[in-house]
């Protein structure tokens, strides 16, 4: 690393007069900051506890795990052939460039052109396959992939299909076209993490074309507001454009004509549009007759027919000599379908002369109807009536047979009599119905990640509770309600087959024409891993009964157990600490939990999914902070589909870090849904408090469908700007406020930016006078805050990329049962970030920090180029801030299953895992599962290097 100037955090007072203070630590959730005079003090380094790490020992820590050392060995050639210009504050360094936004891994590429496939129709495999119906847990679109042995084309990209992918060894490098049947939330939310995965592969990426209806474009580009790379996607619309009133499409018989999209070799593919009926739309949306109606693009459904050609007749070379032709060429010819002169007879022979019968091609519709609305319009479409059978009166040369239909469209559409009736039509046709089906939920999709979470649930139900989708009550239940709501009493006009992940229809060769269930995978109940578990690790047995012992012995008589296995002691010193922060005094198990809902960084893994909090309040309500892609399926598998749609309901605030897409690409799946529970209920939009960049995004998604959110600039909940908020407001008149007179501006030189620190440069502009809009939102935040029982949630600049944020949230002092005011508690979020000072000035008194831990104590290089922190360095901002509990968080994904950890720092820390429950009330039993971890995962401590992380994604996505 080159040499470099040490950035002094304890600047001249004439350049920063906030830079010389000292913090100390306060009493228990404060938030205090003691400032002294310049005069009483000399320049004090803010990060002593770290200084101890020199430059020298950084590279050469200890490494407890030797067999992990070859996980970052394919990180030193990257790392050696261009070193990012670094910055230290304190002694702690960081990329300077990336913190800017400046990197070179971020800037765009090239656009590529696809690749020029050579096909051959003949020779050709070719199937349909069901990737994910709706997942395991209903919360977005089933996914569709059509396979040709030189071309891939997939159907509906919703959040979860890269993880399904990964999970079932499905390779997306070969993906030529990605179509969506709706752009909205549901279809769409995993394209983003799918763009970067593909831009990530080979030296230059891949090149994609997405098709959809209405304005795709504008929602793809809007996605190079945190994807960089999004200019390798090819962006195909077709259909009206976004705004388009009812007058502009309802009228024009061109708008349900068929539109050619693909027409090569092997298939064509055409597109035709739905729009929803005017009158029932009308209905449904509460508007009377009068009122003028606007389709939004969102609103516009596609079916989509795909047709792979005949294939020619074998040709008969006895009948060509017959006719006098000699082999060679004109053999060929007749072959392609060409007349030939005969060689030796004064004729023309025609292919059909020496051919034997074609075969037809097969044919495979996918429809989408969303909602009844769009019924009527699918009834009657025109351009599907040469697909019908006999009774269609269509004369047999112009009838085409289809094969096979997957119906996307939800039961609620599919079990009424008029869509079983249109069904009929298609005489022979397979039907399989993938609209979210109840059977869905049965088997988990995601294995690796459900064995994983029922063997830490036999280990610590306390931490671990069990997934909600194998609860028999929640699936009894849920069953009933899900046929109560969808389920239309109608007898079955048409057969039909429920799909099942990894289902298949083989299109060719045309000897294997049909249904083939061999890959649908097989159930996998919590016993059968058990059992297995059991098997392996036979002394898990007594490791889960020692851990229910000090659980249980803690929530009864908080007396200390030392734990012992097989009869020895396990050594841990902190074992027998009691003491309690007053925050925890008598504190009730209804009164919050952390759920870590995702814990890997980067994209979606085997094992973990990426960054997701909720803070359960229980009965007043919950947030999230930061919301990956699949935090939603991570809800239902937590709680259960029913209970997961309680916690969206209840959602008071979602805070997001900052712009990479693992941080909330989620979003607007939770802010659709809730948009949907919630019709018809008097409510207010959800809060968002994000980074400025963000709102471009969400934009853009509103263009398509009505997301009901309030958005709140991070930089607007700083504690400067909370201040100013708090003096200002109590000075001015509403009247100065419509006026255009705002807040005073940020004091910019009291945070990380300030004038002379390397990151200035992004934060040098002062704020603009905060108007009405804005004061109003943040009156909203107090309220909302308020009725949850919070005092404050302030969010602080740290180092990582422009707009990187941290969070604290503080809840509101209470009354014991003996009417003792006890503290509130104080959470910490460190987001992604370098250590820094903002963030050990937040988290003093924190009764938990739960910090990103990205690489391994050996990797501080590799922290560094990212912006990252290692785990010790995690751990050693805890304790320089005086954190009761850390949870250590944002694992790199080349750590599948269990990260690198040194247990001598573990003292008041845990690892995280996906679905992990930490409930307040728990919190000094937090670090004593640590050494039963160990033993759980003790021979799965080695990197899987089977697993296909790529790591260039990194740079842009984390």
């Amino acid at each position: 690393m080159p040499q470099i100037t040490k950035l002094r955090l304890l600047l001249s007072s004439a350049h920063n007069p906030a830079s010389l203070l000292l913090l100390r630590k306060p009493t228990s959730g404060s938030f205090s900051l003691l400032f002294t005079p310049t005069k009483t003090l000399r320049p004090i380094s803010l990060f002593t506890p770290f200084s101890s790490l020199s430059k020298k020992n950084r590279t050469h820590l200890s490494r407890p795990l030797t067999q992990r050392n070859h996980s970052s060995l394919r990180e030193t050639g990257r790392r050696e052939k261009a070193a990012p210009p670094m910055e230290e504050i304190g002694s702690v360094g960081f990329n300077k460039r990336r913190a800017e936004g400046n990197d070179k891994s971020d800037r765009p590429k090239k656009i590529l052109p696809l690749k020029d496939r050579k096909l051959n129709p003949a020779n050709t495999i070719c199937y349909v396959q069901i990737m994910g119906t709706g997942m395991d847990t209903q919360d977005t679109s089933p996914s569709v992939l059509l396979f040709f042995d030189k071309q891939r084309f997939i159907f509906n990209a919703g959040e979860g299909l890269q993880r399904f992918c990964m999970e079932h060894k499905i390779k997306l490098s070969k993906i030529d076209h990605i179509f969506l049947s709706r752009v909205c939330s549901e279809t769409a939310g995993g394209l983003p993490g799918l763009f970067l995965t593909l831009a990530a592969i080979g030296d230059e990426g891949m090149a994609v074309n997405v098709w959809g209806p209405s304005d795709l474009k504008y929602f793809v580009d809007a996605m190079g507001s945190f994807i960089p790379k999004a200019c390798m996607v090819h962006t195909r619309s077709f259909g009206p454009s976004a705004g388009s009133s009812s007058g502009d499409i309802s009228g024009s018989r061109k708008f349900s004509d068929p539109i050619v999209l693909i027409d090569d070799e092997v298939v064509k593919i055409s597109a035709i549009l739905l729009r929803p009926s005017l009158s029932e739309y009308d209905a449904e949306e509460g508007r009377n007759q009068y009122s003028e109606l606007v389709v939004k693009p969102g609103d516009i459904s596609v079916v989509y027919v795909c047709e792979l050609p005949e294939i020619v007749g074998k040709f008969d070379p006895k009948k060509a000599v017959a006719l006098g032709l000699r082999p060679g060429p004109k053999y060929r010819e007749l072959q392609l379908g060409n007349s030939v002169k005969s060689d030796r007879q004064n004729i023309m022979v025609h292919p059909s002369d020496v051919l034997g019968p074609s075969v037809p091609g097969p044919i495979v519709l996918i429809v989408d109807c969303p909602t009844s609305s769009h019924l009527p319009e699918l009834l009657s479409l025109h351009s599907l009536s040469s697909y019908y059978g006999d009774m269609s009166g269509n004369p047999p040369e112009t009838s085409k047979a289809v094969n096979c239909i997957i119906h996307l469209s939800p039961a609620a559409v599919t079990n009424t009599k008029d869509y079983q009736k249109w069904m009929t039509k298609f005489t022979g046709a397979q039907h399989i119905m993938a609209g979210h089906e109840i059977k869905n939920v049965e088997i988990p999709i995601l294995k690796g990640s459900a064995r994983i979470s029922a063997r830490l649930n036999y280990l610590c139900p306390m931490f671990f509770p069990a997934p909600g989708f194998w609860s028999l009550q929640h699936l009894n239940g849920s069953a009933a309600g899900y046929r109560a709501l969808n389920e239309v009493p109608v007898s079955k006009l048409c057969e039909s087959i429920p799909a099942e992940n990894l289902l298949k229809f083989h299109l060719r060769p045309y000897a294997q024409l049909g249904l083939d269930r061999s890959g649908v995978p097989t159930t996998n109940s919590p016993s059968e891993i058990i059992e297995e578990l059991l098997s392996e690790i036979p002394e898990i047995v007594d490791a889960a009964q020692q851990v229910n012992q000090f659980c249980h012995g803690f929530k009864h008589t908080k007396e200390d157990t030392t734990p012992m296995l097989n009869n020895i002691v396990i050594e841990e010193p902190w074992l027998s600490e009691y003491t309690l922060p007053s925050c925890l005094e008598d504190i009730s198990r209804e009164d919050m939990e952390i759920v870590l809902l995702g814990t890997g960084s980067s994209q979606p893994s085997k094992y973990r999914n990426v960054s997701s909090i909720l803070i359960n309040l229980f009965s007043k309500g919950s947030l999230l902070f930061d919301c990956g892609e699949g935090t939603l399926g991570q809800l239902k598998r937590r709680f259960g589909v029913d209970g997961a749609d309680d916690a969206v309901r209840g959602l008071r605030c979602i805070w997001i870090s900052h712009i990479h897409a693992d941080h909330h690409t989620g979003l607007a799946r939770i802010l659709a849904l809730r948009r949907d529970l919630l019709k018809g209920v008097p409510h207010r939009p959800l809060l968002v408090i994000a980074p400025r960049r963000l709102k471009r995004y969400l934009d853009a998604y509103q263009i398509l469908e009505d997301l009901d959110f309030q958005f709140l600039d991070c930089r607007h909940t700083t504690e400067s700007s909370l201040e100013a908020f708090e003096s200002d407001t109590s000075e001015m008149s509403i009247e100065n406020n419509a006026n255009g007179v705002g807040l005073k501006n940020q004091d910019v030189n009291s945070t990380l930016f300030a004038k002379g620190v390397p990151m200035q440069s992004h934060w040098n502009r002062p704020d603009s006078p905060v108007n009405s809009v804005v004061i109003s939102i943040l009156r909203n935040l107090k309220e909302v805050l308020k009725e949850a029982g919070l005092e404050a949630l302030i969010s602080f600049p740290v180092v990582h990329c422009p707009q990187a944020f941290g969070v604290a949230l503080r809840a509101a002092d209470r009354l014991n049962a003996t009417g003792k005011v006890v503290p509130g508690w104080k959470i910490v979020y460190s987001g992604d970030s370098r250590p820094c000072p903002e963030l050990v000035k937040a988290s003093y008194g924190a009764t938990v920090l739960i910090h990103e831990a990205t690489f391994e104590d050996g990797m501080v290089d590799e922290a560094i180029a990212r912006n990252h922190s290692t785990t010790k360095e995690a751990i050693e901002v805890g304790d320089s801030a005086g954190v009761y509990r850390i949870i250590l968080t944002h694992f790199s994904q080349r750590y599948p299953k269990i990260p690198v950890f040194d247990e001598t720092h573990m003292h008041k820390t845990c690892i995280a895992f996906d679905l992990m429950s930490v409930n307040l009330a728990d919190l000094p039993l937090l670090p004593r599962i640590l050494p039963y971890l160990r033993i759980l995962f003790r021979n799965e401590m080695i990197v899987d290097e089977s697993d296909d992380v790529v790591d260039a994604s990194v740079s842009a996505a984390n």
